[in-house]
């Protein structure tokens, strides 16, 4: 294990530049600065390799810079650019046939395509007023969906995201999420801790602030993603969609980041076999092409025209890049994301019982969350740790991202093979070592 020049004189060079014009909002990890990839490899301006763990926030599904992808968007980009969606075109209509064939509803869908994730959250925000003629949400603490004004409403992971953008939208009202490895709640003798959020939200949030009846939806991550990707407990949907069917309140399931087989299964609430009324999606439905979608019940998105738009809707570059993504997770790689990711996951318990830092592997397919903390009895989070085996994987040649307060997540592209898995875990062993062994932890 070879520790890396970085960044060198190339990337630095660059990284001069980028901060003279680009906005200081960014939230850089690390000087890490792209310039070409293949599969889960990537290479810096200077040569130096890497393993990419994060792929681009689990954006990069089927690979960087995949040939079938790239001759999809070839292909489109020849035919023509842009149309609006004032007009038709075959690609779209493809694209929203295909989302109708494997969304999480037994009902047929319609689909509202956006330019990204926070744009679909958006949709499903404003669809969700518009057919219940309601006003008020439930959100849950440790979210995120997003930047713009109504999404950012709902996110809550860190309170940075609010500062200094108030007054936000009205009637949105935060619960915890079920985190199984730190529960806040009291649960009731047999139940299991999902049912306890649940029975919260209805005996607390209805029984003493917004009456059910006027709560037009409920907006989760099935598997929250910055939050520190927190699996909730197998109870957890099933009573969530109790609920909504008691109140007439819509499940809308942002799979911004747990869809599109990141977890071994198109949607990650598919785990739990419970229908949502609402999916949103994007980051790996285009492989990286910029692309959203609000995938919703066709009984549900009756709207009329002209209520919601955009300009850039069903961009045929991205249709072309999302179809081709779609044809490669059916052929090989969802089924890959199972495999590979409880390969992943059984290593990483092994390396969890070596290391005392580590309190927590939890997650599904190649989702996948490492909690660091100071004290396996206390669980305290290890937040410094965590942070310098960020840092400290980038000079060895591994790329990762943090999320939560504690936590590294794992979110590979989905064609990612096991020797390549256990390159990147031999070197995140390693860190994680010296890590423990700068603070004394071993």
């Amino acid at each position: 294990m070879n520790k890396l020049n970085v960044p060198g004189p190339k990337a630095l060079a660059l990284i001069e530049r980028d901060k003279k014009v680009i906005s200081s909002s960014y939230p850089r990890g690390y000087p890490f600065v792209m310039d070409h990839g293949k599969g889960v490899e990537v290479w810096d301006p200077d040569g130096n390799r890497f393993i990419d763990m994060m792929g681009g926030i689990a954006v990069v599904a089927t690979g960087h810079a995949n040939s079938k992808v790239v001759k999809a968007v070839q292909g489109a980009a020849e035919k023509f650019l842009h149309i609006s969606s004032d007009f038709y075109h075959e690609n779209w209509i493809r694209l929203s046939e295909k989302l109708d064939e494997i969304a999480p509803f037994e009902e047929n869908t319609k689909t509202f395509l956006t330019n990204s994730g926070t744009e679909a959250v958006e949709t499903a925000i404003k669809l969700a007023k518009y057919k219940t003629k309601r006003h008020n949400f439930i959100g849950f603490f440790g979210a995120f969906h997003g930047r713009t004004m109504g999404a950012v409403t709902f996110t809550a992971s860190k309170p940075h995201y609010h500062r200094g953008f108030y007054p936000l939208m009205p009637g949105v009202t935060h619960v915890p999420f079920p985190d199984p490895y730190r529960p806040i709640l009291e649960r009731k003798y047999g139940e299991d801790y999902g049912e306890t959020v649940v029975r919260f939200i209805e005996e607390e949030v209805f029984g003493h602030n917004v009456p059910g009846d006027e709560i037009a939806g409920v907006l989760v991550e099935p598997i929250q993603g910055e939050g520190g990707y927190l699996v909730p407990p197998d109870g957890f949907f099933p009573a969530l969609r109790k609920l909504c069917d008691k109140y007439g309140i819509l499940l809308i399931a942002d799979e911004v980041q747990s869809g599109m087989g990141r977890t071994g299964k198109w949607w990650a609430i598919e785990h739990w076999n419970v229908e949502p009324d609402l999916v949103t999606s994007a980051k790996g439905i285009a492989s990286g092409m910029p692309l959203g979608a609000c995938i919703a019940r066709e009984s549900v998105m009756d709207w009329p025209k002209g209520v919601h738009g955009n300009t850039y809707g069903g961009n045929p570059i991205s249709c072309a890049a999302s179809l081709a993504t779609i044809e490669l997770l059916e052929e090989k790689y969802l089924a890959n994301a199972a495999e590979v990711g409880q390969y992943a996951l059984d290593a990483l318990q092994e390396i969890q019982v070596r290391h005392t830092s580590i309190g927590d592997v939890r997650g599904k397919g190649l989702m996948i969350g490492i909690e660091f903390v100071k004290d396996k009895g206390t669980k305290e989070p290890n937040e410094e740790l965590r942070n310098m085996v960020e840092k400290t994987a980038f000079e060895y040649g591994l790329l990762l991202l943090g999320c939560g307060k504690s936590v590294i997540r794992l979110a590979p592209p989905l064609c990612i093979t096991k020797k390549e898995m256990d390159e990147a875990l031999d070197i995140f062993e390693n860190v994680i070592g010296m890590a423990e062994k700068d603070q004394g932890l071993r």
